[in-house]
């Protein structure tokens, strides 16, 4: 199946798992969204760097979360919805699970507990304003923006079925990671350079 494919159709899961390996997209709301070139060093740096503070975090304390970094499917379905049906199939940045009967061999199947993106300077309002909307409608419970180049970080918390306003964060700050009891990322700390 070709990326170039026609504009009016509305894709699902099922058009989705037809793609090639090669073709590397998202599908938001019925849309195909080609993903962007290989990511720069800096944004791999942060995604390692997040991931691992995460990952270290779940070990240390016996927890029963998973952290996958991208490329790793998310389909994002309501309860009812046939998955072969779902409109939306992402591949966040990173994927915070711990209900694991929502992992399947091929990625995760359901709203992750947390996800991470990184911005890219190719399609910054794919972060800032469509995931966004997504991750809440599919109501991912905590979800954050980081931004290499502006050194900031937003996030968004579930709070009654919605993002309330989000918390503004820089590369200088400790931040604490909701979905956890005693969880802080250190920007300061990390390797990112």
């Amino acid at each position: 199946m070709s990326t170039n494919a026609a504009k009016n159709k509305i894709y699902t899961y099922d058009d989705y798992l037809k793609f090639t390996e090669d073709e590397v997209v998202e599908i938001i709301d019925g849309r195909i969204f080609a993903m962007s070139p290989a990511p720069s060093r800096i944004h791999q740096e942060i995604i390692m760097e997040i991931s691992s503070e995460i990952r270290n975090y779940i070990k240390v304390n016996n927890g029963n979360c998973k952290v996958y970094p991208a490329p790793f499917d998310v389909v994002l379905k309501k309860d009812d919805e046939d998955i072969k049906k779902s409109k939306n199939i992402v591949q966040p940045d990173i994927s915070v699970i711990c209900d694991k009967s929502k992992l399947t061999d091929k990625g995760c199947t359901g709203s992750p507990d947390m996800i991470v993106e990184v911005v890219s300077p190719f399609n910054p309002s794919n972060d800032y304003i469509k995931k966004l909307s997504l991750y809440e409608e599919y109501k991912v419970k905590e979800y954050w923006i980081v931004n290499s180049m502006q050194k900031s970080i937003l996030v968004y918390s579930l709070d009654s079925d919605v993002y309330g306003a989000p918390s503004f964060y820089t590369f200088n700050d400790e931040i604490k990671v909701g979905i956890f009891e005693n969880l802080k990322i250190d920007f300061k700390s990390l390797d990112i350079s």
